[in-house]
């Protein structure tokens, strides 16, 4: 570390430090006439509201003053402070005696990043004690200390003030955003233009008519096969045909004119291509990922109704023929069955040749009665929708869709004039919300850039002007490493010997 004022010294952090591990309490609940005491967890010191209370034990404790490094876990090197309680157990508390508690705070603050990605140990990982240790500490003359962190506070409370307004701004064009897809699946975005608009056919009677088309195609292809075979068809073959189960809509809510409830069987065609879940266990083995050739599509190419180009899999052509059942066409539907379930795109024109994983299933639509993009919004934006899927997916452990589910669900369609536009009505919409969210962003992102340089022009000594009356930094280091000897020497003293066994 250069061009530091003359005054200040540069050393190890394990010189600067002294560290306390966490520990949980024997006993934990909700605060009572024995459980008193505030266990700060992760949680605890990034709210500032402590929810779990423990009696009183021999065990760390923390003040607000105290900087608190999460040792352990995905969120390894992340600092918090605030709070006074029991220390976690995944949790250390750090303090110093020549650093200033809010200067300490926010130098171990700002190396997060290096602390979090340079972790030690096999599957939990924690911080790694000799990283932490060697990170190089400017240390400044106590009083300037004091007016780095007066500065320092100030010039980032105004910058977090300004990112909170540009939280609360992100949080209200995100509620704006799911009203307007809800006010889109529910006719309220197309109540205006549906008064003028009468369709010439209702959506119930679009259905009607495709549902009769489809009984015809799969009778003819019934025929077709019998006559292949050479065989005449048998009495009553006619009965065997699929029919789509109509849901019950007796309790459900009145649909805007035109509109219907349908399952999906009644908008997929019925040659068994309408949905699809992804290869299992031995279809797809490890071995056979590769880094080039035909893609495969996972969830992480899944966002709310946009396809993420990609593929982080891929496999090679002879392998791509042995799954061409798993194919995927420009206009299919794509949902995750894992992770974030339920979130859904459309497959876009340029993907080409590809093949889908196992966490995804391929929905295949009947355009003339159901537009993709209006699916996807279904899935995105319908109450009605949604509720029905958390209910269904729903699991002991975590959420999981399959087909039995899907199928089960009631969407509601409306005519495809009207559909289609919804959907160009909401696409001029949302291309402003996505706007307005992108300049949150970047004026984000110039936030943390712009913390970073606060922190970086504080730890290097430009943030505050120097006073020559100061005590110099060796001078306070060299009197605490005085004051440390002694410390050790008086407690070395006060330790009772023990004594000798009387014969």
């Amino acid at each position: 570390m250069s061009n530091i004022p003359s005054e200040w010294e540069v050393i190890p952090l394990s010189e600067v430090i002294q560290t306390q591990k966490g520990k949980k309490p024997e006993n934990l609940g909700p605060r009572d006439e024995v459980r008193t005491v505030p266990y700060i967890t992760i949680a605890a010191f990034e709210s500032k509201k402590v929810e779990v209370f423990a009696p009183e034990q021999d065990i760390p404790r923390c003040e607000p003053d105290d900087t608190l490094l999460v040792w352990d876990g995905a969120r390894t090197g992340l600092c918090g402070r605030g709070v006074s309680g029991y220390v976690g157990s995944t949790i250390t508390r750090v303090t110093s005696d020549l650093a200033n508690p809010s200067y300490l705070y926010h130098f171990l603050n700002s190396h997060y990043s290096t602390l979090n990605t340079q972790t030690k140990g096999v599957g939990i990982p924690h911080i790694n004690p000799v990283v932490l240790n060697a990170l190089e500490f400017p240390l400044p003359p106590l009083a300037e200390q004091t007016r780095i962190v007066e500065k320092n506070e100030e010039l980032l409370s105004d910058l977090d003030a300004g990112v909170a307004e540009l939280k609360a701004a992100q949080k209200k064009l995100a509620q704006y955003r799911q009203s307007l897809l809800k006010s889109a699946v529910e006719g309220a975005l197309t109540a205006e233009w549906r008064t003028k608009n009468k369709p010439k056919e209702t959506g119930a009677q679009l259905l009607e008519r495709i549902l009769k088309e489809r009984r015809v195609r799969w009778e003819e292809k019934q025929l077709a096969r019998f006559k292949e075979q050479g065989k005449t068809p048998p009495k009553g073959w006619q009965d065997k045909y699929p029919e789509p189960v109509q849901p019950d809509t007796t309790n459900l809510p009145e649909l805007p004119e035109g509109w219907f409830y349908s399952e999906l069987e009644a908008l997929i065609p019925p040659d068994k291509t309408g949905t699809k879940t992804g290869p299992f266990g031995s279809l797809l083995k490890k071995h056979e990922h590769k880094s080039s050739g035909i893609p495969v599509v996972g969830i992480e190419n899944i966002d709310r109704m946009k396809f993420i180009p990609g593929s982080k899999i891929h496999i090679t052509e002879s392998k791509s023929r042995e799954l061409s059942e798993y194919d995927l066409l420009a206009g299919d539907v794509v949902i995750s069955r894992s992770g974030t379930v339920g979130e859904v795109c459309v497959i876009p024109d340029y993907l080409g040749i590809a093949r889908f994983s196992t966490n995804i299933m391929r929905v295949r639509l009947n355009y003339q009665v159901i537009l993709p993009d209006y699916f996807c919004l279904l899935l995105n934006g319908s109450p009605f929708v949604l509720q029905q899927i958390r209910k269904l997916c729903s699991g002991s452990t975590r959420d999981f869709l399959n087909t039995e589910i899907l199928m089960s669900i009631i969407f509601l369609v409306p005519p495809i004039n009207e559909q289609h536009k919804i959907i160009l009505a909401l696409y001029v919409s949302l291309q402003e919300v996505e706007t307005q969210n992108n300049a949150i962003l970047q004026s984000l992102t110039q936030a943390a850039a712009q913390r970073k340089n606060i922190l970086k022009t504080a730890f290097s000594g430009q943030l505050v002007s120097q006073n020559p009356d100061d005590e110099p930094a060796s001078v306070l280091l060299e009197r605490i490493r005085e004051e440390r000897k002694t410390s050790i020497k008086t407690s070395k003293k006060t330790v009772t010997p023990r004594r000798k066994p009387s014969c």
